[in-house]
């Protein structure tokens, strides 16, 4: 039976960011459900304005054609973390969005500044119609989306233990080349422009490699509650 101390105040958000494989989803999805607070994915955001700029025959190594069909698409993201959903212009695109083919593409598409200022905003109206709170995921949450989150937690982990991890997702896929890929897509988030991945300075850093999934999940509902007691 949960506690009381389980039940988090009504304004408090969640930033956690970090690289693939490091956790992420998991432990966000987890730690908002025991808390009773409501989640957003991000990431899959971009996955989703990705899989409708492939769907409808964008040029994806092309910036100005992405930005100009940036505003078409309607996403629409569930922020129920045991069942958290998205649609692009009414249509479920949960399936959709973790193809390999959107997985390669993401990149190009979200460093994309329109995009980003589309989708950062969609995100931060989101975050504030949370009225029990939010725990939100991504890569800047911290450092742009959410600058002034009630806490901010930025999760790591080797990019060996991420591959093992992303690669034990999909079916068939080699860890050797997941953990390249893992690697190319690091620099591309981290090297962009315009929200690049980074830890917010004042983030809690949590290293992933060595820990199960359950003590992830419960060292930030502990950096949660610490706060909660410091207000």
């Amino acid at each position: 039976m949960e506690t009381a101390a389980r039940t988090a105040p009504a304004a408090v958000i969640v930033a956690i960011d970090g690289p693939s494989g490091t956790g992420k989803s998991s432990t966000s999805k987890a730690v908002a459900a025991k808390l009773g607070l409501s989640y957003l994915d991000t990431g899959a955001q971009y996955r989703a304005i990705t899989w409708w700029m492939i769907s409808n025959g964008i040029d994806i190594d092309d910036p100005a054609e992405i930005a100009v069909a940036a505003a078409k698409p309607v996403i629409v993201s569930g922020t129920d973390p045991s069942a958290p959903t998205i649609t692009v212009d009414g249509e479920d695109a949960s399936g959709p969005i973790r193809t390999q083919d959107v997985t390669s593409k993401v990149s190009a598409v979200s460093a994309v500044p329109e995009v980003r200022a589309l989708i950062t905003q969609l995100q931060r109206d989101i975050a504030a119609g949370a009225g029990q709170g939010i725990v939100v995921e991504g890569r800047d949450i911290g450092t742009t989306v959410l600058p002034d989150a009630d806490l901010k937690v930025f999760l790591t982990a080797s990019p060996e233990a991420r591959a093992a991890r992303r690669s034990g997702e999909i079916k068939g896929a080699d860890v050797t080349a997941t953990k390249e890929a893992l690697i190319k897509r690091d620099a591309a988030d981290s090297g962009r422009k315009t929200s690049p991945l980074a830890k917010a300075d004042d983030a809690v850093e949590v290293d992933t490699t060595e820990l199960t999934l359950d003590q992830v999940i419960e060292c930030v509902v502990t950096l949660i509650e610490e706060k909660r007691a410091a207000k």
